[in-house]
């Protein structure tokens, strides 16, 4: 038998956000899932609100009913039978894609490419989608096994719930491979382009960054680029070449997926650069671009998607140390009943002057008070 807190700590029904079909998500009461052996129950303390997830709301990608995300930080509240790494009070981060290791892609590194990795191992019910937007998770054997981290104490859970997101930074900053001495371009400074301003930081790079939101051009520079340019009325280009005797910048992160950005990539950069494409996530878009540029220019088309097992542990270290602030980057706290509110929010923010969104973090505890 699964062993749990007490039986008044684990409550046979929970409140979450249900994805209904149609961009409908309704906050509703469901049965909290059972865990079988090798599995765990974690109570939700925090998920972030990521966009990967509202695209699958607002596009009705994926069939309903569903419980969406995956940035999720909380306590084990049961533990199933042969389960002996963790138990009940640990307080722990938990990945939803965790790949077999041994298949074809596995073999090559290309763990998002994995069958197993495409399952999703953590449920709240109904199809396994993440689930981190209720107050219970149920994670699976497979990722017990690999997926989750401890969380250190005197670390907040919602400081915790960026470790996914930052291990899907890290990636991609490792495949580029940056110089102490490169001048880096990042496109965006969302809560993703801040963390790779940050984890190029770290790298030693001097940051020339882009965004048309001034709060957000403030931020890149206290997360570490001495220049931040707003494309509107700032010539990007002009500024790469300035500082690199005319060159163009030697690797650029497109971290958001506003048309033209590529293009404006290729422009920006030096023969032999690297373009890493990291927002382009959907199957609608298109890029135009010269075949000379990338031919005769010598210039790295890259793609990076999802997390990776091997720096699991490595992009732990680098939010739980304290080494990426990424507390900077929370702008609203929400509970769970005002998770509507948090969605719409954060696809369209121009319809709340004033608000500023960044990182929204979920706190699925808290059903009325709103901080």
């Amino acid at each position: 038998m699964p062993t749990a807190l007490s039986e008044t700590d684990v409550p046979s029904n929970m409140r979450a956000a249900v994805y209904r079909g149609k961009s409908v998500v309704a906050v509703d009461e469901v049965g909290t899932p059972e865990i079988g052996a090798g599995e765990v129950l974690i109570r939700v303390e925090a998920c972030g609100v990521c966009h990967t997830d509202l695209k699958k709301i607002e596009y009705d990608l994926l069939t309903p009913p569903r419980i969406y995300g995956h940035e999720t930080a909380g306590v084990i509240a049961m533990v199933g039978r042969d389960v002996t790494k963790y138990q009940v009070g640990d307080r722990v981060i938990v990945f939803h894609h965790i790949p077999c290791g041994t298949c074809f892609y596995c073999k090559r590194n290309l763990y998002a490419q994995c069958p197993v990795y495409k399952r999703v191992g953590v449920t709240a019910g109904f199809e396994p989608a993440g689930g981190g937007f209720a107050q219970y998770v149920r994670v699976m054997d497979w990722i017990v096994a690999k997926g989750i981290e401890k969380i250190p104490d005197g670390v907040p859970f919602e400081v915790a719930a960026f470790v996914e997101p930052v291990n899907t930074c890290l990636k991609a900053v490792n495949q580029c491979d940056p110089r102490p001495d490169d001048v880096v371009l990042v496109q965006g400074q969302g809560p993703i382009g801040l963390i790779f301003t940050m984890l190029l930081k770290l790298r030693g790079c001097t940051i020339v960054t882009t965004d048309t939101i001034p709060t957000r051009l403030d931020l890149s520079r206290q997360a570490g680029a001495p220049f931040a340019l707003d494309p509107r009325t700032d010539d990007v280009s002009a500024k790469l070449k300035e500082l690199t005797e005319g060159r163009g910048a030697d690797m650029v992160f497109v971290a958001t997926n506003v048309k033209g950005l590529v293009e404006e990539a290729v422009r920006s950069t030096r023969p032999g650069a690297k373009i890493m494409l990291f927002a382009q996530t959907s199957d609608k878009e298109r890029i135009e671009l010269s075949g000379a540029s990338i031919c005769v220019g010598e210039r790295s088309l890259l793609g990076s998607y999802s997390a990776s097992v091997d720096i699991q542990a490595e992009g732990a270290n680098l939010v739980f140390s304290g080494q990426l602030p990424v507390h900077l980057l929370i702008s609203h706290r929400v509970p769970l009943d005002k998770i509507e509110f948090a969605f719409r929010l954060a696809t369209h923010p121009s319809e709340f002057p004033g608000e500023n969104p960044l990182k929204i973090i979920v706190r699925p505890q808290e059903i009325s008070a709103w901080h």
